[in-house]
């Protein structure tokens, strides 16, 4: 230990108490002795480099390539998407990957290149691979969007895991998004971003890094084209960023670059080319379709960690049935728990959980229970007890069970990445479901174990099964989350097979969007925080993940009703709609930020529920497509510069742009807007695109613009289905999707296609079908025909 640790166990001793804070003393000690055991030290190394190409062996979809020092197997899909693996390195096993791998394309051929080199051409792109082994991606024209130098290694001498770096060159003019979870995007800037799954331990604001969330995926936006890259190795590393310059010394453009150095795992990745939609369809195709929110979970959710007993669920219920408030879902935070222990209530705050939830349930509204993985390390404990039989815990180098310190004291870990443990694991909440929960909401799985020093996190030489391969935490730490995820929502698949599963959950990776969602953890209470929450749910839907939110209001601290008002019009945009602070902060009901807060927060739900019709579209659209729901500006034309570096607006689905007021003491803010006619769906005013407009947001709202000819399904007056169309320019047409579905099961409703077109002075909307059209089946309303 040296001062630093012992100024840091001080600070813990005292902010948690004494007897939780020696815990984390301990802890910590035996994470270090674990490791310094468990965990061989790294001595000389020898680097390495490809070398030369020796040999050539063509094979369907691409082939393998033989250097002097290693081997490349390169293989073009049939979706289009490219892999490539070093040093015998293949798709599978895969914890990213859903499913098989898909097929190669059997019209990709390997042929000989220029300069004793080798390329790929396939339909949608062609790979060239140098002689010393540089790999580049181009589209079907030639332009390159992206050339890996040769990757070099470090390998031990005495065996073990090798370091390896990567460096990559891509467009002057393009920009970095995605990593997963990063409260400084969406657009990522220069600097050095770590891969390592992380409880920060405190609230967060835009320069903490990294978070809960790190994914080894890059989106990269250009003039020429639009491309994703995925690293699929979960170890930990970093991602250094510089973006290019054009026109930089001498009149040469200065290349960007990425700089991957991982300290182990194979080293292979993905590549996607295409337009934005087309590069999200093919990665949907590869780790599978988002999971599908039941309808109800599209709504609005009220949270708080300390409501504390059912008398004061009851009264926060009651506050907005009084005034008329719609809400969704109510979510017990680790204070209902007996003593924080998981799969367990408090019975003398919660003496009658399943008839609370009842009564909740007769009024629209659902429980969502917080899911710990942390398991209290006590013999009559009844989940340790099952586990300890099951052999379902975390053991470290020697064979002993791995403990830490969490929320219920001293605790043992489930090893989720066995599947007989997951298996143990989701059976567990059918105590949940008895208990009257309908949602899950998956928390410190990072997975966290508090320490006075050094990382909170399990030992790196923690043994894991990684499904019979075998290893430690350093390859299983940042897909914990993601088998977590997968125990429950597997598990309330078999429990409940005609409900679609709700969870969500703090920490997942590459793939975590077929579990469900994530939300924006502890985010800092400040006008940063609330810019914060905007990046991450952007960055994060670019990464394949569609349905997250923030902590309305921020986690910590007590915000102005000027700053909570703004986060709640921005979250009522947002996938996942909730409010959620911690024990200590100030309350987030809106009447308890005066009258005129509450009116306008009232203005927001409405509008929520009124457009709850879009958002089940969207969710539809996103199992489907992959598109996120929150997309960028850019979304439709990357290739518009202004676009691509706007970060404080958004486009939800295709048919409504949002612009949220970040910044206080705002009453109107400059837009920048994609081509096309826009309305303002208050005023009906119309802008023009492409440009930069001024619009009015006075604090009663946030401007929210239609596209010209947008078909927006919404809640009509009576309940029913309505479409809001917003009129085309004369002599043009609109159009837009709809999927009528207000259900929590698993049918598949059918995507309907509507048409607007002019017919002399009248506006007429149609429904689409195979063999032609017919009127509309819903009722219309048509907006902005005063501006036609």
């Amino acid at each position: 230990m040296d001062g630093r640790d012992l100024v840091r166990s001080i600070k813990v001793v005292g902010s948690v108490g004494a007897a939780q804070g020696l815990r984390t003393v301990r802890a910590a000690w035996r994470r270090r002795r674990a490791d310094a055991a468990g965990l061989p030290p790294r001595g000389a190394e020898r680097a390495r480099v490809p070398g030369a190409v020796q040999e050539v062996r063509p094979g369907p979809g691409g082939g393998v390539i033989q250097f002097s020092r290693s081997e490349l197997r390169i293989t073009v899909a049939v979706n289009g998407a490219v892999f490539w693996g070093w040093d015998g390195a293949a798709p599978e096993p895969s914890y990213a990957l859903a499913g098989r791998c898909p097929e190669p394309d059997p019209r990709a051929m390997l042929e000989p290149d220029k300069d004793g080199g080798w390329r790929v051409v396939a339909e949608r792109v062609t790979v060239v691979i140098s002689r010393h082994g540089a790999v580049e991606v181009q589209t079907p024209g030639g332009v390159t969007l992206r050339r890996d130098l040769p990757p070099r290694w470090w390998e031990p001498v005495d065996g073990g895991a090798a370091r390896w770096m990567q460096r990559s060159e891509v467009a002057a003019d393009s920009r970095f998004f995605g990593l997963g979870g990063r409260a400084s995007g969406p657009r990522l800037e220069d600097g050095t971003y770590r891969l390592w799954n992380t409880d920060p331990g405190r609230a967060f604001g835009p320069g903490d890094d990294p978070l809960y969330i790190t994914m080894p995926v890059q989106l990269v936006v250009a003039d020429a084209g639009t491309h994703m890259v995925f690293h699929d190795t979960s170890w930990d590393g970093t991602v250094t960023l510089r973006k290019g310059e054009e026109g930089a010394g001498s009149g040469h453009d200065r290349v960007g670059t990425s700089e991957l150095r991982m300290d182990g795992g194979p080293l292979r990745c993905w590549v996607m080319v295409g337009t934005p939609a087309r590069v999200l369809l093919v990665w949907a195709s590869l780790t599978g379709a988002a999971a599908l929110p039941p309808a109800w979970a599209l709504g609005h959710h009220h949270a708080r960690w300390g409501f504390g007993s059912e008398q004061e669920v009851r009264r926060i219920v009651s506050g907005y049935q009084e005034r008329d408030l719609p809400l969704d879902a109510v979510h017990l935070d680790i204070d209902h728990y007996d003593e924080h222990q998981v799969f367990t209530v408090d019975q003398e705050g919660f003496p009658k959980l399943p008839q609370l939830a009842e009564e909740l349930r007769r009024d629209g509204i659902r429980l969502v229970s917080i899911i710990d993985p942390a398991v209290k390390a006590a013999p009559g404990n009844a989940v340790y007890d099952s586990g300890t039989v099951e052999d379902a815990f975390v053991r470290d180098a020697s064979g002993q069970l791995v403990r830490g310190v969490v929320w219920p004291g001293d605790a043992v870990f489930p090893d989720f990445t066995h599947a007989r443990v997951r298996a143990w694991w989701g059976g567990l909440y059918e105590e949940r479901l008895a208990q009257g929960f309908s949602g899950f909401w998956h928390d410190m799985n990072e997975p966290t174990s508090f320490a006075a020093f050094g990382e909170s996190t399990l030992p790196r030489s923690a043994r894991h099964s990684l499904e019979g391969r075998g290893g430690d935490h350093q390859e299983a730490h940042n897909v914990y989350g993601l088998c977590m995820a997968r125990a429950g929502y597997e598990g309330l698949r078999k429990l409940v097979p005609e409900e679609r599963p709700f969870v969500f959950s703090r920490s997942g990776w590459a793939g975590m969007q077929r579990y469900g969602g994530t939300w924006s953890g502890d985010v800092a209470t400040g006008w940063p925080g609330l810019r914060a929450s905007l990046s991450l749910v952007m960055g994060l839907g670019l990464c394949g993940v569609p349905y997250s939110g923030p902590d309305v209001g921020g986690f910590d601290g007590n915000p102005s009703p000027e700053l909570y008002l703004r986060w709640f019009q921005l979250a009522a945009y947002l996938p996942l709609f909730r409010t959620h602070a911690s024990l200590r902060a100030g309350r987030r009901e809106p009447w308890e930020f005066g009258s005129e807060v509450l009116e306008h927060a009232r203005v927001a739900l409405v509008e929520r529920q009124r457009l709850l019709p879009y958002f089940v579209t969207l969710a539809h659209l996103a199992r489907r497509t992959g598109a996120p729901y929150v997309r960028p500006l850019w979304w439709s034309a990357p290739d518009d510069r202004a676009l691509r570096d706007c970060e404080d607006a958004f486009l939800l689905g295709d048919c409504l742009l949002v612009a949220p007021v970040l910044d206080p003491g705002t009453d109107r803010r400059a837009v920048q807007l994609p081509r096309g006619r826009w309305y303002d769906t208050v005023t009906e005013r119309v802008y023009e695109g492409p440009g930069q407009v001024l619009v009015e947001a006075p604090l009663s709202r946030i401007p929210v613009l239609a596209r010209s000819g947008a078909v927006v399904p919404v809640r009509g007056d009576d309940g029913g289905l309505e479409l809001e169309v917003w009129a085309p320019a004369r002599g043009r047409t609109g159009g837009g999707l709809v999927v009528p579905d207000a259900g929590d099961g698993w049918d598949e409703p059918e995507i309907e296609r509507y048409v607007s077109r002019w017919e002399g002075r009248k506006l007429v909307v149609e429904r689409e079908l195979e063999d032609g059209v017919i009127p509309s089946p819903h009722p219309v309303r048509i907006r902005g025909l005063g501006a036609c």
